[in-house]
């Protein structure tokens, strides 16, 4: 893992198969009270079971979106 993180902000896009995967995987690490890690686009994400978790609605004139957002402060050493 990279010691200086440059600043990163994308969104990709998986196959719903894939997808759920991922959600399931995050799902039990949440229910065990565990950590969780996940590789998005090439990286490596390591999320501490103590990450904030919300759920986000954005809706605008012609389009919705919901977005599930799991927040940390990176431990600075």
């Amino acid at each position: 893992m990279p010691k200086n993180k440059s600043s990163r902000d994308l969104e990709k896009i998986y196959p719903k198969k894939q997808f759920i995967e991922k959600l399931r995987r995050l799902a039990d690490a949440l229910e065990k009270d565990k950590s969780f890690s996940i590789q998005i686009a090439g990286e490596r994400i390591f999320v501490p079971k103590d990450a904030i978790i919300n759920i986000e609605h954005e809706r605008e004139k012609d389009a919705e979106e919901i977005e599930f957002q799991i927040k940390w402060k990176n431990n600075k050493k």
